[in-house]
């Protein structure tokens, strides 16, 4: 029984259920490709443009958000505390102000389609025409 139990387990921790499949997404006028780098230096406040020149625009989702988190943990590779840590000293030292925040994926996607040189990030399936996928990471 015990068996049994570890293969179900493990079978649906495999499944594609078991994890959201994250992309990044752009504005349709945007680039149609970008680099995990080049996401990660958006991000991070290293790089404040696109690919294609124009000034970027990060949108980011609530803490505890699970696409939130599988974004970070694949792309810059930091948690939430960490991300707080880092907006903190870019605040307090001027370099910088955190990407705005959007409520849940539907204004992500609705603000992301309607803000040239937008980013932002997503489950898959919440992916429709209005916007671009530009990375899969």
């Amino acid at each position: 029984m015990k068996k049994h139990s570890l293969i179900l387990l493990a079978s649906l921790l495999a499944s594609p259920m078991a994890l959201a499949e994250v992309v990044v997404i752009g504005h349709t006028s945007g680039p149609d490709s970008i680099t995990q780098n080049q996401v990660r230096d958006i991000y991070l406040n290293r790089s404040q443009q696109l690919p294609d020149g124009q000034k970027a625009r990060p949108f980011e989702l609530p803490e505890g958000n699970s696409a939130r988190s599988e974004f970070h943990d694949k792309v810059t590779g930091r948690n939430d505390a960490q991300l707080k840590a880092f907006w903190s000293q870019q605040v307090f030292t001027g370099r910088g102000q955190p990407p705005v925040e959007q409520g849940n994926a539907a204004a992500m996607k609705a603000t992301v389609a309607s803000t040239p040189g937008s980013i932002g990030y997503l489950d898959a399936a919440d992916v429709d025409g209005t916007v671009k996928v530009i990375l899969t990471p």
